[in-house]
């Protein structure tokens, strides 16, 4: 890490000059000073195209940006991640989900080991598995095949593959059912079999240690639904329950038969970043492993992007560095990734885990208090429903929020004008944040004088706009990578480490003692604070109705 403080270093105090420099100018004042700007401020790369011309910059902001990732060795840490090294420190491991998309024919070596062959086994293992249940070749209990598919996980272990499944739904085999059940609470599993047979159920039990509280809890329910169907038979388990894990003694204590049923991967795939390993089962499962392979190679090609472009022309440090730029010397404390297709209506949900579990910490990586602000709160909706909900406040609210708005010039399902008007809407909102409506321009509209102030728009809220032909597999993997490396250059400026996440300890080990005072017989003996003794005492009291 580097001695000096990043708030001490002079590329850190010219930034702050220079956002202070451009307080005064508005976007309309950028943009006519500047007529080509647009033509010059966008990026393409792996079927994405992104114009930040709308971003509250000029080149000068642009150039201290680069020089500040320059400065803090930037490209040496991302030449660190793809080497295998351990930039994991607090958990002393690599970070290496850029290895699960490596094409057959490369190395990646880690420890000594080319864990290349190993990916590519895996994958395999995984395709023939989905290749099996798609065919109607795996059969349950009673001998038919399967055509509900349940995935269980938490965190990464469902946001990735539940956002990816619903993403790509019009790439999947529309014969099957394919749910997900994440939330401990009974509702979700409860919900999730309702209407399913237990004769064409696959569970697919995804958790790394196989000890995640909130995952064996459902698993274990999901398999009480099962023997309630099949007559109690202990041996249906291995019919209905396959696992994505690497505890082997765990999973096969379960029931399931590890040695063909458990699909494995490794401790340097973080949870957040493992959509692309055998986390994704149940997605190879919905869309085919071609379709999967597609998604890959997308992933691929923004790694490759990114692993090798200029800073000055590379998406992910560009958008990552804008960010840094809003959090840190604009004053912004969120951002919204606004998708215009409802195809990506749990994109915002995935990024809020990518993002704030990856950014949001308050220690640099060698345990020094941070004294920036480090990762912004995500959040989003897919357009056009968002802007009939918040973006009032976008617009004439006194918070600045940045945005992403995603796009897609070709729908999945081209249904008359429909795709014109959403895109008619993005274009339009991105303009509208941007460039605003002056007073002047209210009142030439001939609008009553006490109205003006109402219907004057302030203008000036940063967006970047993404474009894709169409939302496929392969643009969908990019779009991932995408931001998983502007998580990465964040986190890499400001000091942390994004890959660890002990922030969810703490609540995780407290819960496990308050569930045994819940249900225990007797009074316990409450050591907590007032109100949670009180808040025990009265859930104790009124549990049973």
């Amino acid at each position: 890490m580097n001695p000096t403080p990043l708030d001490r270093r002079p590329e850190w105090a010219a930034l702050a000059a220079r956002c202070e420099a451009l307080r005064g100018r508005s976007l309309r004042d950028l943009f006519a000073a500047d007529p080509a700007r647009a033509e010059r401020m966008h990026v393409e790369a792996a079927g994405l195209f992104l114009d930040y011309s709308k971003n509250r910059v000029d080149d000068a902001a642009l150039r201290e940006l680069v020089a500040l990732a320059e400065a803090i060795g930037l490209r040496g840490r991302i030449e660190a991640m793809f080497r295998g090294d351990r930039i994991n420190s607090t958990e002393d491991r690599a970070v290496l989900h850029t290895a699960l998309r490596v094409p057959r024919d490369r190395s990646v070596v880690v420890d000594g080991e080319d864990v290349v062959p190993a990916v590519h086994q895996v994958l395999a293992r995984c395709a023939g598995f989905a290749e099996r249940v798609r065919r109607g070749d795996w059969r349950g209990f009673d001998g038919r095949p399967v055509r509900n598919v349940v995935n269980i996980g938490i965190g990464g272990s469902d946001l990735g593959p539940a956002m990816a499944c619903e993403a790509l739904r019009a790439d999947s085999d529309r014969r099957l059912t394919v749910r997900f059940v994440s939330n401990v609470d009974g509702t979700h599993v409860a919900e999730a079999v309702r209407d399913l047979d237990a004769g064409e159920t696959l569970f697919v039990v995804c958790s790394k240690t196989f000890t995640t509280l909130e995952t064996l809890a459902n698993a274990e329910t999901a398999k009480r639904w099962l023997l309630e169907h099949c007559g109690g038979d202990a041996a249906a388990i291995a019919k209905h329950f396959v696992a994505v894990s690497t505890n082997a003694e765990k999973v096969s204590a379960f029931g399931i038969d590890a040695e063909r049923n458990m699909f494995g991967f490794w401790d340097w795939v973080g949870g957040r970043y493992s959509l692309d390993s055998a986390i994704g089962l149940t997605l190879m499962i919905a869309i085919g492993p071609a379709a999967f392979g597609e998604l890959l190679a997308g992933f691929h090609a923004m790694d490759e992007h990114f692993r090798t472009a200029p800073f000055e022309r590379n998406m992910p440090v560009l958008l990552g560095l804008l960010g840094v730029w809003y959090a840190n010397f604009a004053g912004c404390a969120t951002h919204a990734v606004l998708p215009y297709d409802q195809y990506l209506a749990r994109f915002p949900a995935y990024l809020q885990q990518l993002d704030m579990e990856s950014n949001g910490k308050r220690v640099t990586i060698d345990g020094r208090e941070v004294t920036w602000h480090t990762g912004p709160i995500v959040w989003g909706e897919p357009g056009t429903n968002g802007q009939h909900a918040f973006f009032q406040l976008l617009h004439q609210g006194t918070r600045v929020v940045p945005a992403d708005l995603i796009g897609f010039c070709r729908s999945r399902n081209p249904l008359g004008e429909h795709h014109d008007l959403l895109m008619a809407n993005l274009f339009a909102q991105a303009e509208a944040l941007a460039f605003g409506k002056s007073a002047g321009e209210v009142r030439a509209e001939g609008v009553a004088e006490h109205l003006v102030p109402h219907k004057t728009f302030p203008g000036d809220r940063p967006t970047n706009v993404i474009l894709a032909d169409e939302l496929t597999p392969a643009v969908l993997g990019a779009l991932v990578a995408l931001y998983e490396h502007k998580v990465f250059v964040q986190g890499s400026i400001w000091g942390v480490n994004s890959f660890d996440q002990w922030g969810v300890e703490l609540g995780k080990v407290l819960a496990k003692k308050i569930a045994a005072e819940l249900t225990v017989t007797g009074e316990p003996a409450l050591a907590h604070d007032g109100s949670t003794n009180a808040l025990i005492r009265r859930y104790r009291q009124r549990r049973r109705g």
